[in-house]
């Protein structure tokens, strides 16, 4: 057999936007997650369902920074692709932005399976901030959207099972520390994408997982998935078991029946095979299907609402259509974490591919025509076929680099000496960022910076708090130590590391602004005010965490009624801050506080956008009904969910 397949580099242009820095300042307080459900609801679940709700839920972003720098000014601008490429399909790739399929084109039918975004806009929808719609990501980590969704992977070439080509993606996850590999392949003259994945765990303690595969489909479509019930959960944070189909009687198969976003895990039976479809009216589409490793499947839709609608416009353009996700996890629900036993791995292997079949009429009779068509296209003999070649390449070392990802695993691996096949972290990826820590692995200390800079990121796991312990005492080393003491949830003693830190510190801010949110998270809101006033007011010149450390500041103390302290923070900023749509919401605030509520409706009717709006933050609106009983603008209408006048 001649195999066909071929990898190649290529450019894909795109209006996009900057991503910009990373916000400095280290991310102490609790996750804002949205995922979160109500105590009363956990007492009916399945016992593993509210064993794997209850098991390690993901409480803080440490090590990671926010990613809160972007903006919306889009431009034209090259993103390095790479296309993996047979005689049926075309599949995009985007190593630098969270190894993303951005595309996967039916070639016989010039057909587009997949969502695909005609922008880069970033939005607040990450663990950790920036994330972008559209195409096919791959979420690890804890519930929600990966924090390596605008992060670069490492990528190479590697012999796929068939003796062809496939593409190989790896990166280590910070959050819970482990990495993870997604090999992509087209055996010659298959109509399917294969993507065979691995997270291992090299640790001596079972570590918490967390996988979803996430597949923006164009959302004038029906989702097929062999079920005939599903748990439901809005934004309301409620999870209740409803029917398939039709649930308060309306068929929610079809994503723009919903009226607001809404998460629909699919309870697919056990021996059941996996797979879920999206298709149009003409019964064209996409498939997913995968070994039974992956056992969850879900539907998102954002719902026809006017603040769906609105979230709809804010990722795209205008006019370009609309898009929902289908979606194949470890567990029922993405409110699950699932267990990994220590020095172990789970494995899976997924296909992606076209598939034709009716999706219109009743439901059994589609799901059994749907799943015959499957069955003849792509059996599941097959694919169980293709998980074990693929297995038996998994630790197959990497020829040609395509893409370089970060030197955290790198430095990982230097640290505990583990060998991990397949997926080499070289000590050549070691940057910036991870030099100090490699001077306190190799020397037992941690670096002083000079007058000029800021503190860097921190480290957290247990190894590396303990050589911060033993290292001397020096006012940067107590300022990670107190963070990595925080996150182990040592308060008392972080507080007392950040304090011993200030004597002699080249830098003070850093610490007097750990000490502010320490403060404020025990209710110590007069302290933290103080605290955050001077931090602001030792910040250098030009320092990148101006506006970030003035954004908490104004809200520190316009939260005690320091109201004239507030705007003289404000009158700090440079006005290429203030006019950003963040701090333009800050000021109508401002203006609010100060008894001037014409001018903060003025700022509503001047227009201003806020680029990292969270996802379910209500922000905007709240603001606007303590300044008019008006009806919210349509231009800042985001609400995910039902208000009580609705």
């Amino acid at each position: 057999m001649v195999i066909v397949t071929t990898i190649r580099r290529a450019v894909v242009t795109l209006p996009a936007a900057e991503l910009g820095p990373d916000n400095p300042l280290p991310p102490l307080r609790p996750l804002d997650e949205v995922h979160r459900i109500e105590e009363r609801d956990k007492a009916g679940l399945p016992r593993d369902m509210a064993r794997q709700v209850g098991h390690e839920p993901l409480r803080s972003l440490l090590p990671l920074r926010v990613r809160d720098g972007y903006d919306r000014q889009r431009a034209p601008r090259d993103i390095d692709a790479l296309v993996l490429e047979n005689d049926r399909l075309e599949v995009t790739v985007l190593p630098g932005l969270g190894g993303r399929i951005s595309s996967l084109r039916h070639k016989p039918t010039d057909r587009q399976l997949l969502y695909v975004n005609p922008v880069f806009q970033p939005a607040d929808f990450a663990l950790n901030g920036a994330w972008y719609s559209g195409g096919i990501e791959w979420n690890i980590g804890a519930t929600g959207h990966t924090t390596l969704s605008c992060a670069p992977l490492h990528a190479a070439r590697v012999p796929a099972p068939d003796g062809g080509e496939m593409l190989r993606l790896w990166e280590w996850e910070r959050l819970r520390d482990l990495p993870f590999q997604v090999d992509l392949w087209l055996p010659d003259g298959s109509d399917f994408l294969y993507a065979g994945i691995r997270v291992r765990n090299p640790h001596e303690r079972p570590r918490p997982t967390y996988w979803w595969s996430n597949i923006a489909v164009p959302e004038e479509r029906r989702v097929l998935v062999p079920a005939d019930e599903a748990w439901h959960f809005g934004y309301e944070r409620r999870l209740r078991k409803v029917p398939v189909p039709a649930y308060d009687g309306v068929d929610r198969t079809y994503p723009l029946n919903s009226d607001y976003a809404a998460d629909w895990f699919y309870d697919v039976p056990d021996g059941q095979r996996r797979w879920i479809a999206a298709l149009d009216a003409d019964g064209h589409g996409l498939v997913q299907t995968s070994t039974d490793v992956l056992r969850g499947r879900k539907l998102f839709v954002w719902g026809s609402g006017t603040g769906g609608r609105r979230w709809q416009e804010w990722l795209t353009e205008p006019g370009t259509g609309g898009y929902c996700e289908i979606q194949a996890g470890l567990a029922r629900t993405q409110l699950e974490h699932v267990r990994l036993e220590a020095e172990s791995e789970v494995s899976w292997l997924e296909a992606y591919g076209p598939l034709d079949t009716d999706a219109d009429g009743d439901w059994p009779a589609v799901l059994d025509a749907a799943e015959a068509r499957l069955e003849a296209v792509l059996p599941r003999a097959d694919v169980e076929a293709a998980y074990a070649a693929w297995r038996d390449c998994a630790d197959t070392e990497p020829g040609e680099t395509l893409s370089t990802g970060s030197g955290w695993g790198a430095l990982e691996v230097l640290r505990a000496g583990w060998k991990l096949p397949g997926t080499p972290f070289a000590e050549s990826t070691l940057a910036d960022a991870q030099a100090p820590w490699l001077e306190l692995l190799r020397s037992g200390s941690f670096p002083e910076p000079g007058l000029v800079g800021e503190p860097g990121e921190t480290l957290v796991a247990p190894p590396w708090r303990d050589m911060l312990e033993t290292a001397p005492a020096t006012p940067l080393a107590e300022y990670h130590l107190g963070i990595a003491q925080w996150h182990a949830g040592d308060r008392a003693q972080a507080v007392r590391s950040w304090e011993r830190s200030l004597p002699g510190a080249a830098l003070r801010w850093p610490s007097l602004r750990c000490l502010a949110v320490a403060d404020l998270e025990s209710g110590h809101l007069a302290r933290a005010a103080d605290r955050y006033a001077e931090a602001f007011a030792e910040l250098p010149g030009g320092s990148t965490a101006t506006a970030a450390l003035g954004r908490e500041a104004i809200a520190a103390l316009l939260t005690v009624g320091r109201v004239p302290e507030a705007r003289g923070v404000w009158e700090r900023l440079d006005e290429a801050t203030r006019s950003r749509g963040r701090f333009r919401l800050i000021e109508a605030t401002l203006l609010l506080a100060e008894g001037r509520s014409e001018e903060a409706r003025g700022v509503f009717e001047s227009g201003f956008e806020v680029p990292d709006l969270r996802e379910g933050a209500a922000d905007i609106d709240r603001l606007w009904s303590r300044l008019t009983d008006d009806p919210l603008p349509a231009r800042y209408d985001f609400r995910m969910r039902p208000t009580p006048t609705d």
